[in-house]
């Protein structure tokens, strides 16, 4: 397993490169002041790169930018609990970032928290599916999470051969001392990967689009087999819809949830969810529904735009679609892409399940 001196080289080795490359885009408003916070923090002067944040927070209290920076001064200096404070309302209020997501991961593994660190990096990677820091990063805590499985096979069967020669394997991957990994260590500094700072929110709330008709989708469906006129002295049964009506009505739910979403409609919102929805992180339906109320409500504006629908057909009540999504709020835009697992019942089409990317 990597030791904390393994986890600081791998971990310090993009920060210098984060605090100016992602600031580039910041509002020229503030730019000089984040320029400024960001060398301070890389010349490690901590505590005057904490006052000029704090500065630009004052008069931008919900900043991103800012917040993640922030998160990255109180990880150099140590102070694990507020930035882990930081970069959980983060997560909270921006849910579509992944980078939060690392970060919170990173600073579990430091401790030794393989279990959160893995669940925070999923999310990330569910968030945006192409963010590659966040894979590295996973397959470095699965490492550990192995080598511990491999260590606690060996102390229980010390002649496990197998689970030796397999920890050997993992250890010559990600580093480490040749000692049991139940040895006492010193435990690891937290601190941050490299990677991409959140992006700017909008600036001004973004107009509503106008409405319009279902974009033409895209239908993917297997052939229907080859059926005998009369089965057993029975009738056939009449054929039901049409895939092209079927996945015109999936597109036309698709647009009534985007469209109730940008009302801030919440209650409309929802009812468009199924009963059996599987929530993303397998959180409660009430805490799941509570928590969405939220998000919508919170914002002064939203507006939520879908396009490139393309509907697969797998069922007589179940389909998907995947599309783009362009969100847009007064504080944050986003552009990716998704997919809806959707099922029928009583004639409706509803979302039984969401998924990032494709």
């Amino acid at each position: 397993m990597l030791n904390s001196d393994g986890w600081a080289r791998k971990l310090l080795g993009g920060l210098a490169a984060l605090c100016f490359a992602s600031l580039l885009a910041a509002p020229m408003a503030r730019a000089d002041d984040l320029q400024d916070a960001a060398k301070l923090l890389k010349a490690g002067q901590h505590q005057q790169a904490l006052e000029r944040v704090n500065k630009i927070l004052a008069s931008k209290p919900r900043d991103p930018q800012a917040r993640f920076l922030k998160g990255l001064i109180y990880t150099e200096q140590g102070n694990s609990k507020e930035a882990v404070d930081i970069f959980t309302k983060l997560t909270q209020d921006y849910p579509e970032l992944p980078e939060p997501y690392n970060n919170l991961a990173v600073i579990y593994a430091s401790q030794g928290q393989y279990e959160k660190a893995r669940a925070a990096l999923e999310q990330s990677i569910r968030t945006h599916p192409s963010y590659a820091t966040a894979y590295e990063n996973l397959g470095d805590v699965y490492a550990k999470l192995a080598s511990q499985a491999y260590d606690k096979a060996l102390q229980l069967d010390s002649s496990n051969t197998g689970a030796q020669n397999k920890l050997s394997l993992v250890r010559d991957l990600v580093g480490g001392p040749a000692t049991s990994a139940s040895a006492t260590r010193e435990p690891a500094k937290p601190t941050v990967l490299a990677q991409k700072a959140p992006d700017k929110p909008a600036e001004k709330p973004a107009e509503k689009p106008a409405e319009k008709p279902p974009e033409k989708a895209v239908v993917t469906q297997k052939a229907p087999e080859k059926t005998a006129e009369k089965q057993a002295g029975k009738p056939v049964e009449k054929a039901g819809p049409r895939p092209a009506d079927e996945s015109a009505d999936v597109v036309k739910a698709l647009n009534g949830w985007a469209q109730a979403w940008s009302k801030k409609d919440a209650d409309a919102y929802l009812s468009y969810y199924a009963k059996d929805f599987k929530t993303p992180a397998g959180e409660s339906r009430a805490d799941w529904e509570k928590a969405r109320r939220t998000r919508i409500s919170a914002p002064k504006s939203i507006s939520v735009s879908v396009s490139s629908p393309k509907v697969t057909i797998k069922g007589p009540n179940e389909a998907s679609v995947t599309f783009r999504q362009t969100y847009r709020s007064d504080v944050l835009k986003a552009n990716s892409v998704k997919t809806l697992v959707m099922t029928k019942a009583d004639g409706r089409w509803q979302i039984a399940q969401e998924k990032a990317g494709k």
